[in-house]
């Protein structure tokens, strides 16, 4: 397995949640999930959203929820338009 560049931020975190979405921070980068978009996390408990995890260069795991998400998928959305019913 190799290492991370060094200064390559590979973490992941979740910062927040709002009536309409959740906060992500990842390499960096501060990313909006609305609810409309990613129904997953809506009625989820607080703490199974804050559950996230890094998977690959570019992968990210809610294990509690089952939920798998690329970065171009929370990016552009709409190129993914299959959602799971909440």
């Amino acid at each position: 397995m190799k290492s991370s560049p060094l200064g390559k931020n590979t973490s992941v975190e979740v910062l927040g949640l709002t009536p309409n979405g959740l906060w992500l921070l990842t390499q960096g980068e501060e990313y909006f999930l609305s609810y409309k978009e990613f129904p997953w996390f809506e009625n989820a408990p607080v703490k199974a959203v804050f559950n996230v995890e890094k998977q690959g260069e570019s992968g990210f795991c809610w294990p509690d929820l089952d939920v798998d998400l690329s970065l171009d998928g929370i990016k552009h959305p709409e190129k993914y338009p299959l959602k799971a019913k909440h």
